[in-house]
């Protein structure tokens, strides 16, 4: 992928050198970044950020299990559960990022233009569409993650101090484990409208 950065319109006017946007502003020289990397950086936020999340709950909930598992080895089990929520939030980046990377045509080279129209502007929107839809599925499956983390570390030394908090502590983790599956129901409905054309430059 060539990128071509363009001058910035309104700018410099009377300048018989060349200028480019990496030496006016920076926001012109983010505008001159293609839609390409703005949907790789959104996949890569969908998946990034649901793993660290996973990760961070797993660490919290199998710590508590294993230090409360000492003085009261029957919480092992049917404590596993909070893992499992854990693991799901991880799922769901995984899955989200392969539906925004399926969404996904390259070109042959892509000029960021002034005014996009028709199929570039297509391609523009996708881009941004897709890196907004890396933003809310990744940034609510990296709350859900710690979020259940707490629960089911607080869930596990509830119960092995009190058996008859278990479920009642599993029906908190469950609304918690709905959060990230709000933010992929949403990332869905935003990646329908990130689709690029199949168009190559020059044809």
């Amino acid at each position: 992928l060539k990128l071509v950065r363009f001058r910035c319109p309104g700018q410099f006017p009377n300048t018989a050198m060349a200028t480019y946007c990496y030496d006016e502003s920076w926001s012109c020289a983010f505008s001159s970044i293609p839609p390409f990397m703005f949907a790789g950086l959104g996949v890569a936020l969908a998946l990034g950020l649901s793993v660290i999340g996973a990760a961070w709950g797993i660490f919290l909930t199998g710590s508590s299990i294993m230090g409360a598992a000492i003085k009261a080895p029957r919480i092992r089990s049917k404590n596993l559960v909070s893992i499992i929520f854990c693991e799901a939030v991880a799922i769901y980046g995984v899955i989200m990022a392969i539906i925004m990377a399926n969404k996904m045509q390259g070109s042959e080279e892509f000029a960021v233009p002034d005014v996009p129209k028709d199929w570039q502007a297509q391609v523009v929107t996708a881009g941004y569409c897709l890196f907004a839809v890396g933003l809310s599925v990744g940034f609510s499956n990296l709350f859900c993650g710690v979020c259940v983390g707490i629960t089911g570390s607080g869930c596990a030394l509830a119960d092995a101090q009190k058996p008859d908090m278990f479920v009642k502590m599993l029906v908190i983790e469950i609304f918690g484990s709905a959060l990230g599956l709000f933010g992929v129901i949403v990332g869905i409905i935003q990646a329908n409208a990130g689709q690029f054309p199949e168009h190559k430059l020059g044809a």
